[in-house]
């Protein structure tokens, strides 16, 4: 799993179990390119800026996501 003990935690997704859920954080000691981070339940990161990550969440808002969500 990945060390996360110095990034401050925004969001988990899931919650509903004890399998590692996908977490969003903040890494304040980061670049500006790579501050938002998120990890999957396998210990896996994806770091992005948060101008990437803030059109993610405008595009999940409009509703461009809905069609790989899951019913």
């Amino acid at each position: 799993m990945t060390d996360t003990s110095a990034l401050e935690p925004v969001a988990t997704f899931c919650g509903n179990c004890n399998c590692g859920c996908p977490q969003l954080f903040i890494d304040p000691s980061a670049a500006d390119d790579r501050r938002v981070i998120l990890t999957d339940d396998f210990g896996q990161r994806v770091q992005m800026s948060a101008d990437q990550f803030s059109a993610i969440v405008a595009d999940a808002k409009a509703g461009k996501l809905d069609g790989i969500a899951l019913p």
